[in-house]
């Protein structure tokens, strides 16, 4: 094929010039789980970098002041979800933890074992706002007080 070959899949069938660039940004993770607040203000994206991103939903833009850590989520959907005052961030891990943020200080308020295996969806109960429910891999659903 050679040169002309070449020339034709850089620059198209019809010669316009088209730019070809590799963009490898490593802080770009996939966001297999999202959830809103319940201000609807706030919008926290479970990244498989082992965070939680939070964006503000009115430009959605990064808020960079609330970013949660601690968790151990790459290559699972693990579901996060925020208590109804909007105090507390609740996730679940691959190593069947679940984790409450404070959401003003980011910091891990709580942290207990809750299943065998991966522990794939958390939220609290909005009635009864001390209890929380999480369900795993393990196949059971579990109420917490």
């Amino acid at each position: 094929y050679g040169k002309q070959w070449y020339q034709r899949r850089v620059r198209g069938d019809w010669d316009i010039p088209v730019d070809r660039k590799h963009i490898a940004d490593p802080g770009m993770h996939s966001i297999p789980s999202c959830t809103i607040s319940p201000t609807g203000k706030w919008l926290a994206c479970q990244s498989m970098d082992n965070k939680i991103t939070v964006f503000a939903t009115q430009k959605l833009r990064v808020n960079r002041k609330k970013v949660f850590k601690g968790h151990m989520v790459a290559g699972y959907a693990c579901q996060c979800n925020f208590s109804p005052d909007s105090a507390y961030l609740v996730s679940g891990d691959a190593d069947g933890r679940c984790f409450i943020w404070d959401w003003k200080t980011t910091k891990v308020y709580k942290r207990f074992k809750a299943h065998e295996g991966v522990c794939g969806g958390c939220t609290w109960l909005p009635h009864e706002t001390s209890k929380l429910l999480t369900c795993g891999w393990d196949g059971k659903i579990k109420l917490w007080d």
